[in-house]
C-alpha cells in the first residue's frame, strides 16, 4: 500500500464501514494515514 492518492475505502475499526475519507495524506509517521468514518463519525489512524 502506499500514503499517496488512496482517498476512502480504508475499514473503520470502530464500526466496519468502508464509507470513510482520509483527512492528511500522512500521519504522524509514513506508515500511518489519519481517517474520518463518515457512518460513525470517528476520527482513526490506518497503518499501511
Amino acid at each position: 500500500m502506499s500514503t499517496s492518492g488512496e482517498e476512502s475505502g480504508a475499514e473503520c475499526p470502530y464500526c466496519g464501514s468502508t464509507e470513510t475519507e482520509r483527512e492528511h495524506p500522512k500521519g504522524p509517521s509514513l506508515c500511518r494515514s489519519m481517517h474520518f468514518c463518515t457512518a460513525c463519525e470517528q476520527p482513526f489512524e490506518k497503518f499501511e
